[in-house]
């Protein structure tokens, strides 16, 4: 049986698995330019130099996300902002976009996917055709998507043979790539379909990092909402059975069990490939950095006072 740690939580003792702690070291977490504005100081909430996703949703300004970005750089995270292939127009918007990120906010890695919308609005419709510009050439870190309940805008049957094609076109431009790659994931609820997803892709020779996306705390209306908004499969049935109980349908739902089923999956066996944590923080950053901190993600630098 692993030992406990201990931290403290509003003065009572909590016990800190070292296994999830572990799992948590080097967490990254997702952020939107609106949710961005809403909070002080970042310094105050992450650990200096956390990865912070920023998404970019169709129809948000590029100097808004360049500004975001610039924000992180400034208060010492890492940026790696979206580019969402399906919205950008052309080659020419998407050598602006880099120039920009790059010129104003240091920006040197980046998560490349296809985006949220179902019809392109210009040249490009996979995150395949962004990498193959050789415009990310010098990115020391390119990210790219994964689904471990399958996606049915790629696979509109409900399998997975496009997404596996497309993954193992991934893995090859890894190899002659100079950038680290790895796959973040969407969230998910429950440990098992993604552990076999995880394995199924060492199976087939797709050696890239796995970053497994959580869901932070949230209240579970929030979590059910955003999870079918997202497509999120199989897993929602972990929400929907927990809507059934009422009582804890008015309290907040945690990842503890999902986190620390991985945590100990990983644990015990050498080689898995899910590495680290990607955080959505449904409900709120500094919810969401609270509870990684309490169990047993580093803590951020307090704010020196005025």
């Amino acid at each position: 049986m692993a030992l406990l740690q201990f931290k403290r939580r509003d003065e009572r003792a909590m016990p800190v698995d070292p296994r999830v702690e572990a799992f948590l070291q080097g967490y990254s977490i997702e952020v939107m330019p609106r949710t961005a504005a809403k909070v002080g100081n970042f310094r105050t909430l992450l650990p200096a130099g956390t990865r912070v996703y920023i998404a970019h949703i169709d129809g948000t300004p590029i100097e808004e996300m360049v500004a975001t970005a610039a924000r992180l750089r400034a208060e010492g995270l890492e940026p790696m902002p979206h580019f969402p292939a399906r919205i950008i127009r052309d080659r020419a918007m998407l050598a602006d976009w880099i120039a920009r990120y790059r010129g104003e906010a240091g920006v040197r890695q980046a998560l490349l996917l296809a985006g949220g919308v179902s019809t392109p609005q210009g040249d490009f419709d996979s995150s395949m055709q962004l990498m193959e510009t050789g415009l990310f050439d010098g990115f020391a870190r390119l990210h790219v998507a994964g689904h471990p309940e399958g996606n049915r805008d790629i696979d509109p049957d409900g399998g997975d043979r496009a997404v596996m094609q497309a993954l193992r076109w991934k893995q090859e431009f890894a190899e002659r790539s100079d950038a680290e790659m790895a796959i973040v994931t969407q969230f998910a609820f429950e440990p098992g379909p993604v552990i076999a997803w995880a394995d199924r892709l060492a199976a087939e020779g797709i050696r890239l990092p796995i970053h497994i996306g959580v869901a932070g705390p949230a209240r579970l209306q929030t979590l059910i909402r955003f999870a079918i908004a997202c497509g999120v499969g199989p897993s929602l049935r972990v929400l929907q059975k927990r809507a059934r109980d009422v009582t804890k349908l008015m309290l907040p739902f945690e990842p503890d069990d999902f986190v620390t089923a991985l945590a100990a999956h990983k644990a015990a066996t050498p080689g898995f490939n899910i590495e680290h944590v990607h955080f959505f923080p449904l409900g709120g950053i500094q919810t969401n950095a609270t509870w990684a901190i309490e169990h047993g993600g580093a803590a951020a630098v307090p704010a020196e006072p005025s």
